[in-house]
């Protein structure tokens, strides 16, 4: 398939402090810290360009505050930015606290800012020449201007025949939002990409291969990505594939599952079937937690 991959997400600074156990209350806790560009959105789109995509384009709102910064770190990234400035929140920033332990796991503290101020306003049909997918991130289901704009772009992107995809992104959102709500605001997705804990929130299953499979009776292709236990492929009320993750030595998953979604789909772009896109995944989500931050390594130019 032969064409752009438009991604409208999420752009954020993160802050992202690296600590080895629990947090000291009331006292200090040693941490390593550093400022990166960030963003669910973001990310994947910077991922797809990566991963061999040859035009990604991302339609984002930032502040005033950090424009420039994120519209030169996303072009680097081989990314075509489409940032609205909004005139009166500033970036939306995430602190990213990641338990330097084993597991690298990573909690997040979100101030959306700007980001979930994105409207139909922002939109254009033309945004869509050229393109041969569209990928929402599920973060703009959260805030009714962007859950508006979802429903405008779902509606040109049906008009035109591009296929779309979703990430859900947060299970602690997705619940605030609700199971039944999200199902209906997603009617028209082809790919749905839920994290192992969202794929089961979505369906009340335990089991991630009963809840990918129960997902896939509503939505044409449902990928469920498990982390270290790799990813399933779900397809008309049945597990496919299950593809195994790639060993890997963990020091951030901040943006692992970004990392997967804009390999996933870079792979799918160039013609893969979905249990080989998924497997680059899950090659992208081993080369994303060894590395800190949410974006791939710098690109040689």
């Amino acid at each position: 398939m032969s064409g752009a991959l438009l991604v409208i997400g999420d752009v954020v600074t993160d802050v992202v402090a690296r600590h080895r156990g629990p947090l000291a209350a009331g006292t200090d806790t040693a941490a390593v810290i550093r400022t990166l560009p960030g963003g669910a959105g973001a990310n994947v789109s910077c991922w797809a360009a990566h991963w061999g995509c040859p035009d990604v384009r991302l339609l984002g709102r930032v502040g005033a505050d950090t424009a420039a910064w994120h519209e030169r770190e996303l072009t680097g990234s081989g990314v075509r930015p489409h940032l609205v400035v909004d005139a009166e929140a500033a970036t939306g920033t995430v602190i990213c606290l990641v338990d330097r332990s084993a597991s690298a796991e990573r909690t997040f503290l979100t101030d959306s800012g700007a980001c979930l101020r994105l409207d139909p306003g922002d939109w254009s049909d033309a945004l869509l020449d050229g393109v041969a997918r569209l990928h929402l991130s599920g973060y703009l289901l959260f805030s009714e201007p962007s859950r508006a704009l979802v429903g405008v772009a779902l509606g040109a992107a049906r008009a035109r025949g591009v296929p779309v995809s979703l990430d859900p992104a947060s299970a602690g959102f997705l619940t605030e939002l609700g199971v039944g709500r999200f199902l209906t605001l997603t009617e028209g997705v082809d790919v749905l990409l839920p994290s192992r804990d969202e794929a089961c929130l979505l369906t009340g299953l335990p089991d991630p291969a009963d809840a990918a499979a129960k997902l896939s009776r509503h939505l044409p292709l449902v990928i469920v990505k498990q982390g270290a236990e790799g990813a399933l492929v779900a397809v008309s009320g049945t597990v496919r594939a299950r593809i195994p993750a790639v060993p890997a030595t963990p020091r951030d998953t901040t943006g692992a599952g970004d990392a997967f979604t804009g390999a996933f789909l870079a792979a799918l772009l160039s013609g893969a079937e979905p249990a080989e896109a998924t497997a680059q995944g899950c090659r992208a989500g081993a080369v994303a937690v060894e590395r800190v931050g949410g974006r791939p390594p710098a690109a040689v130019r």
